[in-house]
This record gives C-alpha cells, sequence and structure tokens, in this order.
C-alpha cells in the first residue's frame, strides 16, 4: 500500500465481481486496490467514506455532439463537459459532425483538439468522420488517435457531412477494415425514408411515420452484408427499432463483428407522451411506441444491444419550433442518462450492476479504453457515487449543457449523483463543479 494517498470507502461498491462492501485505494491517478470494506487505511492516506450510497465506476459515454468549434452557441467543451461531470460521466467521446469543420481530416481534428483542452472537464476523445471524399484521410486520422470513425446511410442534416451510398459505404468499410479499424453507423435507409410520408406540422405522430421501422431495418441489414463480406467491425449507433434485435442477434451468432447501443431516450421515454408541438423529444430515429421499448430493454437483457449512451444533441432553443417537420433534431440529456436509465431499470427488475455495465464497462470496450470502465486495480481512479433512492424532479435551469433544454423536463427521477471523481480527485460534489482538469484521449491499440 506505499503510496496510497486516498481511500474511498462505501457499503456499496460496483465491481467486476459484484456489488459489495468495499475500500478502494488509490495510487496517484489509478486504482491501487480493491480490498475488504474494514481494511486498515494506510498510513498518510485520506478516507472518504460514503456510507450506504454506491459508488459506480465513472460512466463512459461514447456519442456526444459537442458541436465546438463554429456552432459553440448550440454546446461547447466547457458546458458539455460539466453536464457530463455533473451526470457521473468521466470520459467521454465527441462525434465529429455539427462541429465547423466537422472531424474528417487530421488538420480539422487538430482544430477541434486546441479548441477543447483547456475546457474539458472529464477526459475527452474524438471520432473521425468517413464521408465520400476523405477515403485517403482515413488511415491518417486512425494514426492521430480517433476512436473510429462515424458515417451516415441517410442525409445528416448538415451540408458538411454527407452520407454514404452503398457503393461509397463499402469502399471506406474496405479502407477501416484493412487497418484494423471501427465504423460507427446511423443506419437508416435513405429510399425507406424518401418513400414514407413527409412530416409536418405540430403533430408527433405525423414524424414518426415519417421515419418507419424499416428504415432502420433495412439499413441495419445492408450494414450486416458489408460487415460480414468485408470481415470489418461496425457499430450500430443509437438503436430505436426493436424489430431489427433479431437481426442483430443472428448476425452476432454468426460471427459478424458488429455491436450496437440504444439510447435513455428510447428506453425511458414513449411516443404515447409526447405532447404536440412538443419538439424537444424530435430525434433521428425518433423514439417509438412503449410496445417497441418493451422489446429493446428484452434487448438489453439479452445482450443484443451492448450499451447505453447519451446521442446528446443539443441546439439553440430557436431551432426548437413547434413544427415536428422543421424543428432541429436532437435530445439533450447528457446529465441525466444515468437516472433517466436507472427509474426505469430499476422499475424493471435491472440492478445497478446492469447499469454500470451497459453504461460504463461496455462503451469503454466499445472504444478501446482500458484505462477506464471497471472498478479494478490498475484502471483510472474514476468514481460517481450516487444515493439510487433518493429522487428528484428535472428543472432545465438547473442542467449545465448550454441551452437548457430537455425532454426531460418536470420528470421525477431516481438517483442523485453526489460526487464524481476523475483520476482520484473529485470534480463535482453536490452539483458544484470544481475547475476543468479533464485530458484529450486517444485511441491506445
Amino acid at each position: 500500500m506505499a503510496g496510497v494517498h486516498l481511500v474511498v470507502r462505501s457499503t456499496r461498491v460496483v465491481t467486476p465481481e459484484g456489488t459489495r462492501a468495499a475500500s478502494i485505494a488509490v495510487r496517484g491517478e489509478e486504482i491501487a486496490a480493491v480490498l475488504p470494506y474494514d481494511a486498515e487505511i494506510p498510513a498518510g492516506a485520506r478516507l472518504e467514506d460514503f456510507g450506504d450510497d454506491v459508488v459506480l465506476p465513472g460512466l463512459v459515454d461514447t456519442h456526444v455532439h459537442v458541436n465546438d468549434p463554429g456552432r459553440t452557441e448550440w454546446e461547447g467543451f466547457w458546458t458539455a463537459t460539466r453536464a457530463a461531470a455533473a451526470g457521473g460521466i468521466t470520459t467521454l467521446v465527441d462525434m465529429p459532425l455539427n462541429s465547423l469543420p466537422p472531424t474528417t481530416t487530421v488538420d480539422h481534428l487538430r482544430i477541434k483538439q486546441r479548441t477543447a483542452e483547456p475546457k474539458v472537464h472529464v477526459d475527452t476523445g474524438f471520432w473521425g468522420g468517413a464521408i465520400p471524399e476523405n477515403t485517403a484521410d482515413l488511415r491518417p486520422l486512425h494514426d492521430a488517435g480517433v476512436f473510429g470513425f462515424k458515417c451516415f446511410l441517410s442525409p445528416s442534416g448538415v451540408e458538411e457531412f454527407p452520407e454514404l451510398d452503398q457503393k461509397q459505404l463499402a469502399r471506406s468499410l474496405a479502407v477501416i477494415a484493412g487497418f484494423g479499424g471501427l465504423l460507427i453507423v446511423h443506419a437508416e435507409d435513405p429510399h425507406h425514408l424518401a418513400a414514407a410520408p413527409q412530416c409536418s406540422g405540430p403533430a408527433y405522430a405525423g414524424f414518426l411515420a415519417s421515419r418507419p421501422r424499416d428504415a432502420e431495418n433495412t439499413a441495419i441489414g445492408l450494414l450486416i452484408e458489408q460487415a460480414r463480406r468485408l470481415d470489418a467491425r461496425v457499430h450500430v449507433l443509437h438503436l430505436s427499432s426493436g424489430d431489427a434485435l433479431p437481426l442483430i442477434a443472428k448476425a452476432k451468432a454468426d460471427g459478424v463483428r458488429i455491436t450496437v447501443e440504444s439510447c435513455p431516450h428510447f428506453l425511458s421515454l414513449t411516443a404515447e407522451e409526447v405532447p404536440d408541438g412538443a419538439t424537444e423529444f424530435k430525434c433521428c430515429p425518433p423514439i417509438r411506441e412503449a410496445a417497441n421499448q418493451d422489446v429493446l430493454w428484452q434487448g438489453l437483457a439479452d445482450g443484443t444491444i451492448d450499451c447505453v449512451v447519451s446521442d446528446h444533441s443539443p441546439c439553440t432553443t430557436d431551432l426548437k419550433t413547434p413544427d415536428f417537420g422543421s424543428a432541429w433534431g436532437g435530445i439533450s440529456s447528457l446529465q441525466l442518462g444515468l437516472p433517466a436509465i436507472w427509474t426505469e431499470a430499476r422499475r424493471r427488475g435491472h440492478s445497478l450492476e446492469d447499469v454500470a455495465r451497459w453504461m460504463s464497462s461496455a462503451p469503454a470496450r466499445l472504444a478501446g479504453l482500458d484505462r477506464k470502465g471497471a472498478i479494478e486495480p490498475g484502471r483510472d481512479a474514476d468514481f460517481a457515487v450516487i444515493a439510487p433512492d433518493e429522487t428528484f424532479t428535472v428543472d432545465p435551469a438547473e442542467l449545465h449543457h448550454r441551452n437548457q433544454v430537455t425532454a426531460y423536463a418536470g420528470k421525477t427521477l431516481h438517483g442523485v449523483v453526489r460526487s464524481t471523481w476523475l483520476r482520484g480527485a473529485r470534480i463535482v460534489e453536490n452539483g458544484t463543479l470544481a475547475e476543468p482538469s479533464g485530458r484529450l484521449i486517444e485511441r491506445s491499440t
């Protein structure tokens, strides 16, 4: 125990072996040991005893649109990472679009890194982008440390990040597979979207009809076939269609290298509860019906869905017009993902161990973050301390992301984040944030 300067103690520590009373010894920035609860405190070490509050591994959110630089009025590294820290997230990976420039070249990556470095409250990495004209930039971006590559199979909503057609997808995926990279995919088929009823007006039913499940199902099926043919590693972003789960499960059973995420809004909000004109609920693919949500939860329970991440996609308030056809699509939820998922998970009989697996260890594994995602020796001393039985009502004015628009306004949620710890240092305590101490991180393998 030489060099241990901090011991974190709780009657409920979530470890890979289960939840137990334990003391976590911290040396420098990493976990030195997970000890019995009543272990002797090393000489000179400070004890932080959290009683019956639960100590989780710090959450890892691999799907965040920070939009900085270029659309910083929508969000920014300072505000996004504050919201992340307040929500128990200690690591995030930024999406390559909605910023200007998008992260589609190494030069653009360096611009984003320089923008982020002085502002981040949590450890922050970056996805690269795969667009039709940047095939030659994919390997240089990989070598520069991006965690993988994001593409769209239907229009992204911003002209500087166009979608890939099936030939372009095959070409990009072949290049990425050639150097062992990862392609993460917004999977909606443009032909199904074009054939669907077009949406306008305040009724959510019209918007839901404009983004049918078949668009997701078809796009995922085509992606699976490309991944199978090339033996490529692919990841399906923000799954909302439960109908696609049997297809995905079969692909996994066949050895296709595919992983899947869903998001708190698909797992805790339903189409039936969306009021007319409430475009804070608009996202693509859309929040679907309660029966579909039940199927998604089954997919989480059986492992077909690997992880849960936010897809935090904010915008300025004026872009959330009451018309579902013209309003910007995106859910702002970075600070609320943990309580939103825990509220629904506990109702369905799941444990905080499940939540830690879905929201910490699995996304860390997706991105290859071998120092994150678990409370065990050798990992970074990243913790989220929560009171799981306490409730709070969501007040948008108390959220830290830049524009306080959220689909969770007025909802009562279980799970109050008491404190957040990054590499052995407390960065949030009872809602009060320290100065930024996050670092920029790169793919390590």
